[in-house]
């Protein structure tokens, strides 16, 4: 039986990878969903050796023909890429656990993904699958931390850095989301204890090596700062940080949060298209190299202090397909019947940092992992 696949948000930044990822599957109809049923079929018309079934649907994720067309045609998997995420009620997550159709979602926002269990108790009597924040976080990071989690007896302190390549393409939904919480308090974990930062403050350069060397950061709100603490727990701090390639790009990001923490500017956000319209007359600056770095400290089995920093390049301009990639991997296992638990849950623990390699290998995404195990 052909399994239908419904992908929001279908030729979008991340839309568009995840349907390009999954066209080769046979047996399956991707349904590639927006506001404009236009940019969907040109989107099919890039993808003439597709295996899967490509099918252009006009379908805004507000509207009562996204609850007729779950309702009536009851899709095997929902994947949402339609963001942003911040501030966006959990009604499509709703509708699939009502009528049992797996959902997945690419949200980074701290709220949407760590309130989803409120879905756990349907899904699960509805036997489907509902995963939130399948994406760079928390589904990648997750994946690497539990991964190297064996070597240590207790972790004292997580520390994420990403840094994107200027030229890489960029989604208007992912800006705003960023400019939502510019200059505002975001809830972390540090001293042992939660305590308040800044949206895009607290700036620093870390040295990701590599032909990426030094890049510029300060803090983004992600639902690693909320779960990681529990999930592995962490005595000291989880710390999150993200920027730009351009220095002077980065510190007028920097400077705008000041604005808005003085409360001299309320919300960055309603500024967006403004903003994104600049940034992509940007884009030839800088390269399109980025690197994802994730840095553990704590103690191993025998007492001893013990860090290890793994590092992510990614070039070429291939740096937007990593969120999508934890997605992929889900929907991968869900077409092809592999054992996946039911209920609703944020994307940890689902799949294993072995199981990204080969996705790494096509993209020619590569890691480096610095480490003092005692020999």
């Amino acid at each position: 039986m052909m399994k239908k696949i419904l992908i929001l948000g279908g030729y979008g930044n991340f839309g568009k990878r995840v349907v390009e990822q999954l066209a080769d599957i046979h047996n399956t109809e991707l349904f590639i969903c927006g506001r404009s049923e236009q940019r969907a079929q040109e989107l099919i018309k890039t993808l003439p050796q597709a295996n899967a079934k490509l099918t252009a649907l006009a379908l805004d994720i507000h509207s009562d023909a996204l609850v007729h067309f779950v309702q009536q045609q009851r899709p095997f998997l929902v994947i949402h890429t339609a963001g942003p995420f911040q501030a966006q009620p959990h009604q499509v997550p709703q509708l699939c656990a009502r009528y049992g159709s797996h959902y997945i979602d690419l949200a980074d926002d701290r709220r949407f993904v760590c309130d989803i269990s409120r879905l756990n108790r349907q899904a699960a009597e509805q036997h489907c699958l509902i995963v939130s924040g399948a994406s760079s976080v928390p589904g990648l990071s997750s994946a690497v931390i539990s991964h190297y989690h064996k070597q240590f007896a207790c972790i004292e302190d997580i520390d994420i850095a990403i840094a994107p390549g200027n030229r890489a393409e960029r989604g208007e939904a992912t800006l705003r989301g960023i400019l939502s919480y510019t200059g505002h308090p975001i809830r972390v974990f540090s001293g042992g204890r939660e305590t308040v930062r800044y949206g895009w403050m607290s700036p620093r350069k870390l040295n990701f090596g590599g032909r990426i060397g030094q890049r510029h950061l300060a803090n983004v709100d992600v639902p690693d700062l909320e779960l990681f603490p529990g999930c592995y727990q962490v005595q000291r701090s989880v710390t999150f940080q993200a920027g730009l390639e351009l220095p002077w790009l980065h510190y007028t990001m920097v400077a705008m949060a000041w604005l808005a923490r003085l409360k001299l500017v309320k919300n960055w956000a309603p500024l967006t298209p403004a903003i994104f319209r600049l940034s992509e007359r940007l884009r030839q600056l800088g390269s399109d190299r980025g690197a994802m770095r994730i840095a553990i400290t704590g103690k191993n089995s025998t007492g001893q202090p013990h860090q290890l920093s793994w590092t992510l390049y990614a070039e070429n301009g291939v740096g937007p397909y990593i969120p999508t990639l934890s997605a992929i991997i889900l929907a991968r296992k869900l077409i092809n019947d592999e054992p996946l638990p039911s209920g609703a849950m944020p994307c940890l623990k689902l799949f294993s940092l072995d199981e990204l390699q080969p996705h790494f290998d096509r993209l020619g995404i590569y890691y480096h992992v610095q480490s003092n195990t005692p020999s």
